[in-house]
């Protein structure tokens, strides 16, 4: 069965703001719950562009992902490779001009690799997005702030 997440956060922060972090998977340890980053094999055409894979850790879990979306200000996506034991991961964050700042909308769908165990994965990885959308819009409003957008 087909398990999704949604969550949405907002920041006063623009959208090109919020997307030049997602973007920068080195920042992504300084904002969210992730340990470590490691870009394991540039992109197609830049060195974090479409094909990129991007290793991240936490405690003992060691997760690749390939960027799969890339829509400056608008969209970023990615693709789990390895790591956990999810089939078909995709995630999507999709930007959206709100008055003087940005609505987050987080986004993903998998399945379990081992029948009956999507719900918890889909608890998991829910509470996690959520954690890491409430770093995102910390680190966009404080970027914004500094920046006077």
């Amino acid at each position: 069965m087909v398990q999704r997440i949604s969550v949405r956060g907002r920041t006063s922060a623009d959208p090109a703001t919020v997307y030049a972090l997602l973007r920068d998977g080195a920042s992504w340890p300084g904002w969210s719950p992730l340990g470590s980053f490691e870009l394991l094999q540039p992109g197609n055409d830049e060195r974090e562009g479409l094909g990129a894979l991007r290793v991240f850790r936490t405690g003992r879990t060691r997760s690749c992902e390939e960027v799969i979306a890339l829509e400056p200000g608008k969209r970023f996506g990615y693709a789990l490779r390895s790591g956990l034991p999810l089939r078909d991961y995709r995630a999507y964050v999709d930007l959206t001009p709100d008055g003087e700042g940005t609505a987050i909308h987080w986004h993903s769908t998998f399945t379990g690799k081992v029948p009956g165990t999507g719900w918890f994965y889909r608890l998991v990885l829910g509470r996690f997005i959520a954690r890491t959308v409430r770093g995102l819009v910390a680190a966009t409003d404080a970027a914004g702030a500094a920046t006077g957008k």
